[in-house]
């Protein structure tokens, strides 16, 4: 057991949060989150913390209850004298709010950034945020892991060569360009044109994918739209076969049928939001991010050096 430190989560992702405690050899405290008979969340920290360096294990994924779980559970840990709380979120919700880009709507990344930050975190360690610049929203430190590294070693494994590197659209361009220069191969983009929000149309295939094997790099798989669109426009421009890697599995709507349906051969996804058994189809590979958070836990809590753990 790690000295001084302490592994807390709520019900969001407590698949993550034991496999993060087993690889760091420290115990979850004991916490329980329950309701009350009208619905009211009540949290309670079972343990002593007083003085200690809290990790609160939280994704802030849909329903919204599990956003407010970690507020409660921040407080709690505040008003239980911790030395130190760091939320720890694998998945950020509500990151795609991140701007107005029409009138009259919210800025509900920011919002959200300002709850964390006023529940009393001290800072908070995530993963493959759908913006980089979301960091900027929160006035306290951040520390931003990739989970690429992930996926590249994973196809590295895969696929021998031949390979081509796929953004499936303008905004994902920079991490696209990262992996292809670790994977050593060609970058393409394909243009799209989305008509509705959940809705993409792909136009055409910027980059040469002809008899290659084309891997597609996104933060997050949402409906599946963009991800299969992607997939037949590639198939259609040559590619000997289709593969994607996402951070986040969201996975609403008819995902699980629309990516069952395509031409994809694989989709691998992370641990960062729990997947039910239902969905857990052929095409989809699960890797864990929890040696990840667990090294990127002891710098944090030693006060070493993170950045290390910022290659793509």
């Amino acid at each position: 057991m790690v000295n001084g430190l302490r592994l807390i989560t709520g019900n969001s992702n407590r698949p993550l949060a034991k496999a993060i405690a087993a690889y760091l050899n420290s115990p979850l405290t004991d916490a329980a989150v329950t309701r009350f008979s009208d619905g009211e969340i009540r949290a309670k920290i079972n343990e002593n913390i007083r003085g200690t360096d809290v990790f609160i294990i939280q994704s802030t994924h849909p329903p919204a209850e599990n956003l407010f779980e970690l507020l409660i559970l921040i407080d709690a840990a505040r008003r239980a004298s911790a030395k130190r709380v760091t939320a720890v979120m694998p998945y950020f919700g509500y990151a795609r709010q991140d701007r107005k880009d029409q009138p009259r709507v919210p800025i509900t990344a920011k919002l959200v950034a300002n709850l964390i930050a006023t529940s009393g975190a001290d800072r908070v360690l995530t993963i493959d945020l759908h913006a980089g610049q979301i960091q900027g929203f929160f006035d306290i430190p951040v520390d931003h892991l990739y989970g690429s590294s992930i996926l590249i070693d994973h196809f590295k494994e895969e696929i021998a060569d031949d390979m081509v590197v796929v953004s499936p659209d303008v905004g994902s361009i920079k991490v696209a360009r990262a992996c292809a220069k670790r994977l050593n191969c060609s970058l393409a983009l394909v243009d799209k044109r989305r008509p509705a929000p959940n809705e993409s149309e792909v136009m055409h295939v910027i980059g040469e994918v002809e008899a290659k094997h084309a891997i597609i790099i996104d933060d997050m798989v949402d409906t599946g739209g963009t991800l299969t669109g992607a997939a037949y426009a590639l198939m259609q421009h040559g590619a000997s076969g289709v593969y994607a890697g996402c951070t986040h599995p969201v996975l609403s709507g008819d995902a699980i049928e629309r990516i069952q349906s395509s031409p994809l051969k694989e989709l691998v996804v992370t641990d960062t939001i729990p997947i039910p058994q239902e969905k857990r189809v052929d095409k989809l590979k699960i890797k864990t991010t929890a040696a990840l958070f667990g090294e990127a836990i002891t710098r944090i809590h030693e006060e070493k050096s993170v950045s290390v753990l910022f290659e793509r």
